[in-house]
């Protein structure tokens, strides 16, 4: 393998920093609630000063999108939600007896950053769970949970987090972590 020029090296830097740096030139345009070029503007120079300031990491993307189950995960993450909506209304609109929840501990697969930040927002747009806390070394996920009366339940909770994220391997992943996945499924 020969080694790589630097004329490569830095076009992968600018690339690798290339979607946090858009990301918040977007963030600064939905904080304003307007789309202009004085809010693009303003957008890209504040996010140069924090690209400057602050260290962002690269992100690394995999490449690759399958747009079928991109959809099938979009779909049931709609499904998830409107369904998470209604138990959490009949918690909160049924007898009021003392509810249960738990802090659960879930291991993810992968160990891309980009699929662990993409878990962690589908689990948060679910209603009545909460992330409490990402340890992105062990790839581990702390979450606070309703409606967990016993360790069926307590299971059942961290068998939904490890479906959503076999959903976006399968729609964005890379290729290591689904050979993960695959190595679970033949265990």
């Amino acid at each position: 393998m020969a080694p790589r020029s630097r004329a490569s090296v830095i076009r992968a830097r600018i690339l690798s920093g290339l979607l946090p740096f858009l990301g918040l030139i977007l963030l600064w345009m939905l904080l304003w609630g307007q789309f202009t070029w004085l809010s693009l503007l303003t957008g890209a120079a504040l996010a140069a000063i924090v690209s400057i300031v602050f260290y962002l990491p690269a992100v690394r993307l995999s490449g690759r999108v399958d747009p079928l189950r991109a959809i099938w995960f979009i779909v049931r993450l709609a499904v998830d939600m409107v369904s998470a909506s209604i138990q959490v209304a009949g918690i909160a609109l049924g007898p009021k007896r003392r509810q249960q929840s738990a802090v659960i501990l879930v291991k993810l697969r992968t160990r891309s950053d980009i699929v662990m930040v993409f878990t962690s927002e589908a689990l948060s747009l679910v209603p009545g769970s909460i992330l409490l806390d990402v340890d992105r070394d062990e790839a581990t996920l702390l979450i606070h949970t309703l409606g967990v009366r016993d360790d069926a339940a307590v299971e059942l909770a961290k068998r939904k987090v490890l479906e959503t994220e076999r959903r976006i391997i399968l729609a964005f992943g890379s290729r290591d972590d689904r050979a993960r996945l695959d190595q679970e499924a033949t265990t």
